[in-house]
């Protein structure tokens, strides 16, 4: 017997389980133990079973086959599994009712559906579609006849298993052809002549119902190919607009950083046909030449990169940077442009400023904002980079003194109903630098805004995610190793 005080100390310290009394508490708690062991043991056996099933109805099918391919081993394994268990039993059940050679004609049934699982698992996918039909064809053709058991309906099931897996029509004309024939042999047999006692009426009709059922399942599978494989093509058709999309974008971000060096190496070559230089000049435009060149080398170096990241379409691939050396790297890209227009460049960049983005998806979007900003300022103007660290984000804004834009431009600045305006060169853009621009920081998870500057010009500010500045040292030190 338990002490009323140890009673009370077991309600103590097993409060809110119900019942009036310490016994009922322990009772309550012990079912809900139980409770929460058997579901956890019933969703344990479930997974096992689940994966079980996928694995076997599986088998053979590999990564690399092709997708039509696929779902007729998948089909053949989903049809040949059931029949295993279910074939066995009849085998059993006609042996003790010593029917003998029926009982063994089931077991080489048994047998043909594991050879067919065997063979898929080995990848004689040809071989394993043979043996099941000839030997399903060769088998019930001869119970249909010496038993009249109904397993003539399981013919019908091979007949379509014919038509889905082989692709060559004579194969299935062939193949059709010799079902068919053993169908009507069955059918058209005086029912009266039998080789052999005949099976009760209750299996033949639990023949032709099993067999109507694997019928039923086979036209489900065909219908949930066809469905897949249209849902497949739909989804490869996206793919490839999505592809292509993205290779128009490719390329104009080539036209956009290929465009500035070849036309000042055009300029120069111009003049050099038609000697306007002295000596002098033609050194220093030689000079110019040779970094123009040494420009268009890097872009060209960053097109190959690109496309091959690209091949199946930009994707974003986020890392921790830092920034200025990013910037300093834009700068150098429109060095001999920035001499031209002998304009100058602010920098507020603070060292340790970081993104976490992709880094030549960022670059892309410097150039192209860095760039506007030289088209449209005046010459002996000044560009400036501010670059301010949020909580979360990174503010980078680009800030000229130009000649601005009307509010209702800005309002459609980064959509296709955009209208570009003319540069102080006199050139106009096609904007759809600005577009991509838009949807890089999206793809990044930033925003982009534009806004007026005073007295004059405009300020594009990015907003970029934050990045880490312990992290991106660290990968500095990898990529230098």
């Amino acid at each position: 017997m338990r002490s009323p005080e140890c009673l009370r100390d077991m309600e103590t310290v097993l409060p809110g389980l119900p019942g009036g009394s310490c016994g009922n508490r322990l009772s309550g708690f012990s079912v809900y133990l139980c409770d929460a062991m058997l579901s956890r043991l019933i969703h344990f056996l479930y997974r096992i079973v689940e994966s079980s099933w996928n694995q076997i109805v599986n088998v053979g099918i590999r990564p690399s086959m092709p997708f039509i391919e696929s779902r007729r081993t998948r089909l053949l394994n989903l049809l040949a599994l059931p029949c295993i268990p279910f074939i066995f039993l009849y085998a059993v059940l006609n042996f003790f009712q010593e029917r003998y050679l029926l009982s063994a004609l089931n077991l080489i049934t048994c047998l043909m559906c594991l050879s067919v699982l065997l063979l898929h698992k080995y990848q004689q996918y040809p071989s394993a579609r043979l043996v099941l039909i000839f030997v399903s064809v060769g088998i019930y053709t001869f119970t249909g006849l010496y038993f009249h058991n109904g397993s003539e309906y399981f013919l019908l099931n091979i007949l379509l298993i014919t038509v889905l897996v082989y692709d060559n029509k004579w194969v299935v004309i062939g193949l059709s052809i010799l079902i068919i024939v053993a169908f009507m042999m069955i059918v058209l047999m005086p029912q009266s002549w039998y080789l052999a006692p005949p099976v009760p009426v209750a299996r033949v009709w639990s023949n032709i119902g099993v067999s109507l059922i694997f019928f039923t399942i086979a036209l489900g599978c065909f219908k949930y190919i066809q469905s897949d494989y249209q849902r497949e093509l739909e989804r490869q058709h996206q793919m490839l607009v999505t592809v292509n999309k993205d290779k128009e974008k490719l390329f104009s971000i080539v036209a956009h950083d290929i465009r500035s060096p070849l036309a000042t190496l055009e300029s120069l070559l111009e003049m050099f046909h038609r000697n306007e230089y002295t000596t002098e000049e033609m050194q220093e435009a030689t000079a110019i030449l040779q970094r123009k060149i040494s420009q268009l080398g890097g872009a060209l170096d960053n097109v190959l990169r690109w496309s091959s990241r690209s091949l199946r379409g930009i994707q974003t691939q986020p890392a921790h940077f830092f920034l200025e050396p990013l910037v300093t790297e834009v700068l150098h890209f429109f060095q001999i442009s920035l001499e031209e227009k002998k304009m100058a460049v602010h920098m507020e960049i603070p060292s340790a400023a970081t993104l976490y983005a992709d880094r030549d998806q960022v670059s892309v979007i410097l150039r192209n904002l860095f760039g506007n900003a030289l088209k449209f300022s005046h010459r002996s103007s000044t560009v400036a980079i501010v670059v301010k660290e949020e909580e979360k984000d990174t503010a980078i804004a680009v800030i000229d003194s130009g000649i601005g834009m009307p509010a209702q431009q800005m309002k459609t600045l980064f959509s296709q109903q955009q209208t570009p305006g003319y540069s102080t060169g006199g050139g106009r853009g096609t904007g759809l630098g600005l577009i991509l621009c838009k949807e890089f920081v999206a793809q990044n998870h930033g925003h982009i805004e534009v806004a007026a500057n005073e007295p004059a010009g405009c300020r594009f500010t990015v907003f970029l995610p934050r990045g880490s500045a312990v992290i991106a040292e660290a990968q500095e030190k990898d990529d230098f190793f």
